[in-house]
């Protein structure tokens, strides 16, 4: 409720500043007064005359009110009556003249220029007052005393800031420890660390612009700079029918439509957490309400604040044929992934708190956003999928309409054992672990001989499949333990060589023959060899020296 009187209170204020928002006519925008200033303080503004506009006669008088306090002498301002007009001098220098458009309305020109005089007067006299060595020396320590108090209260609002304010947010918006309200316990963080900031920021905003008025000069750099920032955020850069919008109007609709989202977020998560979760709805079903919900909200939101501004929808068509062709070739991806999503979340092939594996990851599916789908896996790793591999791709979701999955698992025995004693001990082992369902059954399959095993498969359903491994990790545990209790013996692959023959080996009589013929041509050719080569030669160790 806080967020949306909120929310409501910016509206109005949007509105009213709507209303109040000149439209885009030569003649408002035309500058028809200007200020006169000395060391950044204004004294009074000046009017267009015949020869000069306004700004032109303001940059003349205020250039001539510089010069003469850069000479550091005193300055008597005093009032001639011209031919038709008085005038200002200072000292025997000639300053400006007062125009009937100078004069504000009850006063006559004579009057006007008497109080710009003494105007005048106070601000130089103030002027040469704040240039003398003892007034820098005083403001000098008030600067740095007002720092000192900055750093305090910048350690203070942290402190009164999480031990107060932080509580009071969270007794607006209670939180439980369940998993569902993971989401609106991040919005409200952000939320407080968005308000310590801005507390912060506006505090050393305001001690910034404090110094920077305790000195001549600074204070002349800060007005410059506000005026140029001021021009800059009050003129009018965009136009939408006959109004013109300046940069602080758009400021403060971006901020207002900011607040839309942020409410909107807010209120989905406390239907979902306050409503629906009460109302024994599923998580998946949950999660479309919520989403529906705030995506409807944003939609009609967006549209009452733009028709509270006084923007013409029809003017935005351009804009959105745009916004259309850009979508088509530059977030194409980003629209694929946008459109998959709202498929995700009304086709339903998958859900909040479904145990799913896609491509090479298992997980259970944390939340289904409009871009993209956190899924966190068996290591508590979150992952973040685009939505669109979840229909581009095939998925397999253990979950889908029944939770009840089936796992197998390839168990291996000993060539001799007992067939009918293994099938009976892996069915006592599955009947005994509480993880296994009843019904369906669990099964014992002779799948075939193996190489070195006789191998079966033991079929199991569960009703958790999120705990595959760890049921699958118990169970081969306790196999283990019972084929040792029962003396089934778990083979390995083995080979057998055997070697068929006589020693020492026979020589047939054609190898015997090829011998004794390359025996002869080594003969021949220089090499000594003799029959006895064909005998083994005796051990050297039996040799005598």
């Amino acid at each position: 409720m806080l967020w949306l009187v909120i929310f409501g209170s910016g509206s109005i204020v949007a509105s009213t500043l709507a209303q109040n928002t000149p439209k885009a006519t030569p003649e408002l925008n035309k500058q028809e007064t200007a200020s006169v200033a000395l060391d950044g303080r204004t004294i009074f503004k000046v009017s267009n005359s015949e020869e000069f506009d306004a700004q032109q006669r303001a940059s003349l008088i205020n250039s001539e009110l510089k010069e003469t306090l850069e000479s550091e002498q005193s300055v008597l301002v005093r009032v001639e009556q011209g031919d038709r007009l008085p005038t200002l001098w200072l000292n025997d220098q000639y300053l400006m003249t007062v125009t009937e458009r100078d004069s504000q309305a009850g006063y006559t020109v004579e009057e006007q220029a008497r109080i710009w005089a003494g105007l005048l007067q106070q601000s130089i006299n103030q002027g040469l007052r704040e240039r003398s060595i003892p007034f820098i020396k005083k403001a000098s320590i008030r600067a740095l005393a007002i720092l000192a108090w900055a750093f305090v209260l910048h350690w203070l609002i942290r402190q009164i800031w999480n031990g107060v304010i932080h509580r009071l947010l969270r007794r607006f918006w209670p939180l439980s420890d369940s998993q569902d309200t993971h989401q609106a316990s991040r919005s409200l963080n952000l939320i407080s660390s968005l308000g310590l900031t801005s507390a912060r920021l506006g505090l050393w905003v305001a001690v910034i612009l404090y110094i920077a008025n305790q000195f001549p000069l600074s204070r002349r750099l800060s007005y410059q700079f506000g005026g140029t920032l001021t021009s800059t955020f009050t003129s009018g850069i965009i136009a939408f029918g006959d109004r013109s919008y300046t940069i602080i109007d758009l400021l403060i609709l971006g901020s207002l439509i900011w607040g839309l989202v942020l409410t909107t977020k807010l209120a989905a998560d406390m239907l979902r957490s306050r409503v629906l979760s009460i109302a024994g709805i599923s998580r998946g079903a949950q999660e479309i309400i919520s989403v529906s919900v705030r995506y409807v909200l944003i939609i009609i939101g967006v549209i009452v604040l733009l028709q509270i501004w006084g923007v013409d929808l029809s003017s935005l068509t351009i804009i959105a044929s745009a916004l259309g062709v850009g979508i088509g070739f530059g977030f194409q991806d980003i629209a694929k992934n946008f459109g998959s999503g709202l498929v995700l979340l009304f086709e339903r092939p998958i859900q909040v708190g479904d145990f799913v594996e896609i491509g090479e990851h298992q997980g259970t599916i944390e939340r289904v956003g409009a871009r993209s789908t956190v899924m966190k896996t068996l290591d508590e790793v979150s992952i973040i999928v685009p939505n669109s591999r979840f229909l581009e791709t095939e998925l397999i979701n253990w979950h889908h309409d029944n939770p009840v999955s089936g796992l197998r698992l390839s168990i291996g025995i000993a060539y001799g054992s007992d067939l009918e004693v293994a099938r009976q001990a892996l069915l006592d082992v599955a009947r005994a672990n509480p993880d296994v369902l009843a019904t369906p059954a669990p099964q014992v399959i002779f799948t075939g001989f193996g190489d070195s095993s006789l191998d079966f498969d033991l079929r199991i359903w569960v009703a958790q499949p999120r705990r595959q491994v760890i049921i699958k990790s118990n169970l081969l545990y306790q196999i283990d333990a019972i084929f040792r209790e029962r003396q089934i013996e778990i083979p390995f692959p083995q080979q057998d060589l055997y070697l068929r023959g006589q020693l020492p080996l026979d020589i047939s009589a054609e190898l015997k023959s090829l011998l004794l013929q390359l025996l002869q041509y080594q003969q021949q050719n220089g090499f000594r060899a003799d029959s006895s080569s064909l005998q083994p030669k005796p051990d050297s160790s039996e040799t005598s020296p």
